[in-house]
């Protein structure tokens, strides 16, 4: 284990965070973590993260590589200092949205916003990962939600606000994306574009970006996309067949001809050489 690290080199975080496939994950979470109208308030608007989303993603992927690939001490430093800034993180919604009236208190540190927060990188990984890299068992994906219980302790869940069982962590899932705690409010949807269209890149990489682009808005569960108004892009079933047409191609194609060197990222390489 790598200079006291939480995860040993087996550990099916690991295994999934090192594919740098896994990466395209970061907008899908964002674009989740918004659908909640107090995680809006209380941990994306007050960083500013939705005008600058793309610092976020990269502030976000940077504690979360540490977590996963550093030494203990440098994930622990990183980690009590964003439980410091969201304890820090309070007040009220300006105006009602969903089932939130105005006024609805809202504080960063609130275990229900950590725990859909915790959902979203979960899901979102693991979706991209079964999608582009390879299938997970049952037993591989209980390992995986073990791990990510570490992460949610480490950003201030305790074991008690987190589902326990990976059966748990499916019936919360559902319980969130078909309840009525999720709505896409005027202020979220203004900056989706922004989130998933508009990053700051050179011209020669819009190609890419409009790839990418696409896999983010299918691969969205379906009703946030239609609240954040994507769904008229491409009729669901063509959305669906293109994104996992071109999945299996990558899989199957070029996945296998592809060096360490690329498909794994540099952290990872570095974690195993160590």
């Amino acid at each position: 284990m790598r200079r006291g690290s939480y995860f040993g080199e087996r550990a099916m975080i690991r295994r999934v965070m090192g594919e740098r496939a896994v990466a395209l994950s970061g907008p899908r979470s964002l674009l989740m973590q918004a659908a909640h109208p107090l995680a809006v308030a209380g941990l994306l608007a007050h960083s500013d993260s939705l005008d600058d989303p793309y610092t976020r993603l990269a502030r976000t992927a940077e504690v979360l590589d540490a977590i996963t690939f550093g030494a203990r001490a440098d994930a622990d430093r990183m980690t009590a200092r964003v439980r410091a800034m969201h304890r820090r993180v309070r007040g009220r919604l300006g105006e009602g949205v969903g089932v939130f009236p105005a006024g609805t208190p809202y504080r960063a540190d609130d275990p229900e916003l950590l725990m859909w927060i915790l959902y979203t990188l979960i899901d979102s990984a693991t979706l991209l990962y079964t999608v582009y890299v390879d299938g997970l068992t049952r037993l591989q994906r209980m390992a995986l939600w073990e791990d990510y219980k570490v992460v949610g302790e480490l950003f201030g869940l305790r074991p008690a606000e987190m589902p326990d069982t990976l059966d748990d962590l499916d019936d919360y899932g559902r319980e969130m994306l078909e309840g009525d705690r999720l709505c896409v409010g005027d202020w979220a949807r203004r900056r989706a574009r922004q989130i998933v269209l508009e990053p700051p890149i050179p011209a020669r990489s819009r190609p890419l970006l409009e790839t990418v682009n696409f896999i983010t808005i299918a691969l969205l569960p379906d009703e946030i996309r239609r609240q954040y108004g994507f769904s008229a892009l491409v009729p669901a079933a063509a959305r669906k067949a293109l994104v996992h047409g071109g999945a299996i191609a990558i899989r199957r194609g070029l996945l296998p001809l592809l060096p360490t060197t690329v498909r794994r990222v540099p952290s990872a390489r570095r974690a195993v050489a160590a």
